[in-house]
């Protein structure tokens, strides 16, 4: 299968990403874009994580259920992104414009690709350890990665969003680098023209 954009990661960011992504699926320069979401890589932070401080979620809310909550809301409101679930990727190679993804189960082409993953170790991907450098935000004796990235973008097509992009591991930076991404994908679909996607009553 050839996407758009393919999204690696179903935590906060990732997943933040491809709501953002598929809200704007109606607008007339994203509406033809092919975009999917591999939600299963690792074991995800939000296992055992509980929230009281993030503005919207209620007090007590459990980040196992945001976990399952967010592949429910993604699936009822934007069908149309494929989500992939039980694909542990492990390689990526960058072929004629394309970035080919090669799951233990699957081979996709992707024109942009988003790594939505955590900061621990071992970063176990193929194809990416040049842009493996230490966490800049992160206590050094949790000895935590991220990818070498300028305002997310690690190359043409290729963005890391979340703690894997050296930002702090917390629920609403998460999200925000997620919808950051997506909001620079959507400027460039649109022929470069700065975009962001609301919705209204």
């Amino acid at each position: 299968m050839i996407f758009d954009c393919l999204i690696i990661g179903g935590g906060v960011s990732g997943m933040q990403c491809a709501l953002v992504l598929g809200s704007a699926k109606k607008k007339p320069f994203a509406m033809d874009k092919n975009i999917g979401i591999i939600t299963h890589q690792r074991a995800s932070h939000l296992e055992n994580a509980l929230f009281n401080n993030v503005l919207g979620l209620a007090p007590k809310t459990l980040g196992k259920d945001i976990l399952k909550q967010g592949k429910e809301q993604l699936s009822t409101l934007y069908p149309e992104i494929h989500q992939i679930e039980k694909e542990k990727v492990i390689a990526i190679d960058e072929i004629e414009g394309f970035f080919k993804v090669i799951t233990n189960k699957n081979i996709y082409q992707s024109k942009t690709i988003v790594l939505a993953l955590n900061y621990s170790k071992p970063f176990t991907i193929k194809g990416l350890e040049t842009y493996i450098i230490p966490h800049k935000k992160s206590n050094p004796e949790k000895d935590r990665i991220q990818l070498k990235n300028d305002d997310h973008l690690i190359k043409k097509g290729l963005y890391c969003c979340g703690t894997i992009a050296g930002f702090r591991s917390q629920f609403a930076i998460a999200a925000g680098s997620g919808a950051s991404v997506a909001t620079d994908i959507l400027t460039v679909w649109n022929n470069n023209m700065h975009t962001k996607v609301h919705d209204r009553i």
